[in-house]
């Protein structure tokens, strides 16, 4: 037993959700990503296989807004930054991605913030 079981549990919940999960040209894919610090979002059209916009906890537009990067909060602000890039692009409708994270907590936070900011799941 030399493999994390946690690592692994998220494997398969990753794996399970990105068979059902595609993102095309016309409803690309809103990716979540979270680590213990920060919160990273990416729009992904998955038949180029290109990132068209990304927003995190490490961007420079949320540095300035000057929140911790852990909390909720902050997560809202990385869905309604990355919602404001993607409008910007004329992208108007996604499909949400949680990664295999259970939708809850900073993941269910930045699904907010984009819906919040205009966008359409």
């Amino acid at each position: 037993m030399a493999k994390n079981l946690k690592k692994l549990g998220w494997t398969r919940r990753k794996e399970r959700v990105r068979r059902r999960v595609r993102g095309d040209g016309a409803r690309p894919r809103l990716n979540v990503y979270r680590s213990e610090k920060h919160v990273y979002a990416q729009v992904i059209d998955d038949a180029s296989g290109a990132t068209l916009v990304a927003a995190s906890t490490l961007s420079p537009e949320f540095k300035a807004l000057q929140i911790k990067s852990w909390d909720t909060q902050a997560a809202e602000k990385v869905g309604e930054l990355v919602a404001a890039k993607a409008l910007a692009r004329s992208l108007k409708s996604v499909v949400f991605d949680r990664n295999g994270f259970l939708y809850h907590g900073r993941v269910k936070a930045v699904a907010d913030g984009a819906r919040k900011a205009g966008l359409e799941f």
